[in-house]
């Protein structure tokens, strides 16, 4: 039977499909739009289905003679609001075991304006009957690609905090341990947060990135007020605003947790080898 990756065009959902497939598993993605360049990427013999998950219905086809699944819990920006809905089609549908890359800030209580918004699904997946798993990555080295458009046209990055500490985590590592909780045996009920082998400083990441194109960038400090003028095109202001109220505890998310490592048996990727595997997106 096949697998189903929701959100199989992203960034961690291509991983999980790339990685499902080479193992030998038959995989079934979702995608809005079938005909995109990233949905034409995914390796051959890919089942590739369209569905929204504004419109729950559409999923249906998807989810026909599927017993594992796994859902993304974001839809942009925002929370994924349709979340129950899903869930309760996928359990009728025969579903048996799902995985939730999700998101949750254990900072932040559980009414915090950018926390409570996701409560409901955690709550949803954890009463459906089905086996669950919450994956919870720490940030992601794949936000770095934010920067390339100005390494590529100016040889520059402008950012807030330099010295902001973040133990990046690999897409294949978040994947990594997804396919486990798929595939695997144990890890019903458990709550992963993957992050990477070590914390990195803004600068520093800027700087591994500069040797793995082989030239010189640059990196510009921004102060608070100037990120807000500088990101207000690209970001929701509440964003924008949780991502300056983090970057004033600059070791606060560098902590590094031990998951990538006891769950897939290995130690998790380095961000120095994430640069050098992306540099063309930089070049």
């Amino acid at each position: 039977m096949p697998i189903l990756v929701t959100g199989a065009t992203g960034t961690v959902g291509g991983s999980l499909v790339r990685q499902l497939v080479a193992a030998g598993h038959d995989v079934r993605a979702l995608t809005r739009d079938p005909a995109s360049p990233a949905a034409a990427a995914l390796p051959s013999g890919v089942e590739v289905l369209a569905g929204d998950f504004a419109k729950p219905h559409t999923l249906a086809p998807a989810l026909r003679g599927v017993t594992r699944m796994h859902l993304v819990a974001m839809d942009g920006y925002g929370p994924l609001t349709t979340g129950a809905e899903i869930l309760e089609l996928a359990r009728k549908a025969g579903v048996r075991r799902v995985t939730h890359l999700g998101h949750n800030d254990p900072s932040r209580a559980d009414d915090d304006p950018l926390e409570a918004p996701h409560r409901p699904l955690h709550r949803a997946i954890e009463d459906s009957g089905l086996e669950w798993t919450h994956v919870f990555p720490g940030e992601f080295m794949a936000n770095t690609r934010d920067w390339a458009h100005t390494i590529r046209a100016e040889g520059v990055v402008r950012a807030p905090f330099g010295d902001w500490n973040s133990a990046l985590v690999h897409e294949a590592d978040i994947a990594a341990v997804i396919l486990a909780a798929l595939t695997g045996d144990g890890h019903a009920g458990r709550v992963y947060q993957p992050t990477g082998p070590e914390p990195v400083r803004r600068r520093d990441a800027v700087e591994m990135i500069a040797a793995a194109i082989r030239r010189p960038v640059l990196f510009e400090e921004l102060t608070p007020e100037e990120a807000r003028e500088y990101w207000k095109d690209d970001y929701p202001a509440e964003v924008i605003e949780w991502f300056l109220e983090m970057g004033q505890y600059l070791d606060g998310n560098a902590w590094v947790a031990p998951d990538v490592e006891q769950v897939t048996g290995r130690p998790g990727r380095p961000f120095r080898q994430w640069a050098v595997e992306h540099a063309d997106d930089f070049r």
